[in-house]
Parts: structure tokens; sequence; C-alpha cells
């Protein structure tokens, strides 16, 4: 999901017009202040799954490890992989299968803290594979021969429908999958252009709005608590810049905890950087956010990813994963 999270989960709903300034003139380094303070460019697409450094931000979790945060919004991993590569960012948040892609095909990446991760309860998450309103189909066998709208071709939304429709009992290579936009999901489905969708939040609540229904969680039938994004940065910034990363890793993980013990509180500040309606936030299924990577969900990734022939070359978790 380059634009999931991500996928697990991200959708256009959640774009703002605009995306947040960056510092100019900042080094590869980030910039430093008088005061000390180094700010450090991070690539962030504008859903739910990021709120927790918006809230570490405002909390001064950041600021504590002498970082201030320069958000730059995208669309999705597609964009935000080859700017840290190239240091444009400094940091970004991806899902990891986009990352594992990325190491596969040569580009030296390194994921440095955990980002966010399904709720791991079937029919409760905040990714689901979604029909329309009196459809037939009561489960994924049942999409062999039918169209699937998936945001990303060859990625973890795709591999997350094939592994629901192989738990079914069925054959996902006689899935047909097409690639839409998670915002553009809801209309799809609803004018019969695709037979069903693997939408996240705040796409699944629309859809749900509409009268759709969930009929697998496959983000769930992939691992259980499967980890579905991570902050990450280059190879390169995390050998010569050992204690910003240092000092990111540990503002990130008092902000994903924090964010995980106060929900009010995420859903007001999503608010402040997507338009998003609060209707519809206060709806939405949250995802969670651990303070540690899942391993083995994430190994898990790996190896359905090869055997789907997702890869030209196995990851090498070891040298991406802290």
């Amino acid at each position: 999901m380059r634009r999931l999270s991500a996928g697990l989960a991200a959708g256009a709903l959640l774009l703002v017009a605009t995306a947040c300034g960056s510092s100019s003139g900042s080094s590869a380094g980030g910039s430093t202040s008088s005061a000390g303070v180094t700010t450090v460019r991070v690539g962030l697409i504008p859903i739910v799954d990021v709120a927790p450094l918006y809230l570490g931000e405002k909390r001064g979790f950041y600021r504590k490890q002498g970082l201030k945060l320069s958000p730059t919004l995208a669309s999705g991993g597609a964009a935000i992989v080859p700017a840290v590569a190239s240091g444009q960012y400094q940091f970004g948040f991806s899902n990891v299968f986009s990352l594992m892609l990325a190491q596969s095909n040569g580009v030296a990446l390194k994921a440095i803290s955990n980002g966010v991760a399904s709720t791991g309860v079937q029919g409760k998450d905040f990714g689901a594979l979604l029909v329309r309103k009196g459809s037939s189909l009561k489960s994924a066998k049942g999409l062999e021969g039918k169209k699937v709208a998936v945001n990303t071709l060859k990625n973890v939304v795709e591999l997350s429908v094939r592994e629901s429709v192989t738990k079914a009992g069925g054959d996902p290579d006689k899935v047909k999958m097409v690639e839409i936009p998670f915002d553009q999901m809801p209309a799809a489905l609803d004018k019969g252009e695709v037979d069903a969708a693997m939408a996240v939040e705040p796409a699944l609540t629309t859809i749900k709005d509409q009268g759709g229904q969930e009929i697998a969680s496959p983000l769930v039938d992939v691992a259980p608590g499967l980890t579905v994004a991570m902050y990450f940065t280059s190879a390169r910034y995390a050998q010569q810049n050992p204690a910003v990363v240092k000092g990111f890793q540990t503002a990130t993980a008092q902000s994903l905890a924090y964010a995980d013990a106060h929900p009010d509180e995420v859903r007001q500040i999503v608010s402040s950087y997507t338009k998003v309606p609060a209707p519809v936030l206060s709806q939405v299924t949250l995802p969670k956010w651990p303070a540690d990577a899942n391993r083995a969900s994430i190994e898990t990734q790996a190896k359905l990813g090869q055997e789907f022939g997702f890869f030209k070359k196995a990851p090498d978790l070891d040298t991406l994963l802290p």
C-alpha cells in the first residue's frame, strides 16, 4: 500500500489542498537553530495513521529530544520513499511492504520506528473488504471472477485481499484486481464499477454509510497484530546522524503510546491536517499504535510477497528493520 497506510493505510478524502511547508535552505541533515534545535523534514501521508507525530509535536516530545518536525504531505509512499532516499526528507512514513519492495530493488532504506498496526480484530479493523448494498457476495471466496478495487497493484492491499481469498478457500489468481484510489472506492462500488473494494478509513466508513457490507478483514487475515507501516530514513542518514535518529525514535515511541491512550485527542488533531468532516472522524475505526513493530507479521508479509511473485529479490529484513 504505497498510499495506505497503510497502508495501510491513504485516501485523497484525507488530503488537504496544499502540503505543509518545509524549512527552506535546510541541508540533508536538517537545519539547526541557534537554540540547538534541529528541524527535520518528515514525509507524511495526511491520514489518521500519522496522528501520533502531530500529537507528539504538540506535546513537546520531539522538542525534548532537540528536534522540530517539518511535515511535508504527500499522497503516498510512491513520493515519500524516493524523497527520503535522495535526502530531500530526513524521515518518512510508508507501509512496510513498500519499504521491502524498495529495498529489494536496491534502495538503501532503514526502518527506525513503528508506525501503525491493525487492530487484529475481525470485523473491527481500520481496513476491510466490502461489497455494495444488496450484493449476493458473502465471503472472499465468492470474489473469483469478480472485480476488486485496491489502491495500488502488487502491494500490501492486493496481498491482503489475496490472503483473504485464499483463507476462504478461493483462488486469488481468479480475482481481477482494479487499481482505484481509496477516496474513489465508495463511488466506484456504489455505481457497480467493481464488485468489492478493499478500503481503509475513512473510505470504509463512507461505504458502510452507503449500506455497504463487510465480508472480510484482509489485514487481520495476513497476520494477527499486523504491522502495516513504519517511519524510516535512508541508510546513509542513519549512519551519519545517529543522535538525530535516536531522538526521533525516542519521541516517536512516546507519541505512539500517547495516541493509543488518547483516542479523542487523535480524532481532534486529525482535523488539523486533513479535511475529514468531524461526523466521519467520530465514526472511524482507529488503528493501533504499539511501540514496537511486530517482526513476525512483517516476515509473513515478506513470505506472502514472494509466494505471490511481488518481489524480484527477497528483502533483507535484518538490514531493513531496527
